[in-house]
């Protein structure tokens, strides 16, 4: 009885087997897949933060230099239209490219750009100001020059953050 009830049990685990055994490949396999489709995602959300920090970073410091450029040309009288097109086109990009980032980047990033854009927006509104000709006694470009500078270390904080996020170490 030992021995029929063995080949018994042998032939059932044999069905059963299978029976079974395109279920666990069919199983293994779609667990395969949604691995891979988590690592995908994963992939593309760093190449989406990574693309918004390169963007924001870019167009932080291109604002940030047309800006020293605007007060210095201010200053030494030769502050023309070409000049105040391209401040002014380096905000639009600089405020789009943050605009897009909004979305995927995490708070610390979006706080350090809010740190940054404090110092930026307004040494842009005293280079409006100025260039206006309505810039209150003691706003001049060589005053507006050194309270840009507060913007270097905005920058370079902002851009560890970025780096720091995307698993980028020294």
């Amino acid at each position: 009885m030992n021995a029929a009830l063995a080949a018994t049990v042998t032939a059932v685990v044999g069905v059963l087997g299978t029976l079974f055994a395109p279920l666990v490949t069919h199983w293994v396999a779609r667990r395969q897949r949604a691995d891979e489709a988590r690592t995908e995602d994963q992939r593309r959300h760093h190449e989406e933060r990574r693309a918004a920090y390169t963007a924001m970073n870019r167009a932080s410091r291109n604002f940030h230099t047309l800006l020293k450029d605007a007060l210095h040309r201010l200053r030494d009288g030769v502050y023309g239209d070409d000049e105040r097109s391209q401040v002014e086109e380096a905000r639009r990009d600089y405020r789009d490219r943050y605009a897009e980032a909004q979305m995927i980047v995490p708070e610390t990033v979006l706080a350090a750009s809010r740190e940054l854009n404090a110092v930026l927006a307004g040494a842009d509104a005293a280079v409006k100001r100025i260039d206006r000709g309505l810039a209150p006694p003691g706003e001049d470009p060589d005053q507006v020059l050194l309270a840009l500078k507060a913007a270097e270390p905005k920058l370079t904080t902002m851009r560890r953050i970025m780096r720091e996020d995307l698993g980028v170490v020294d």
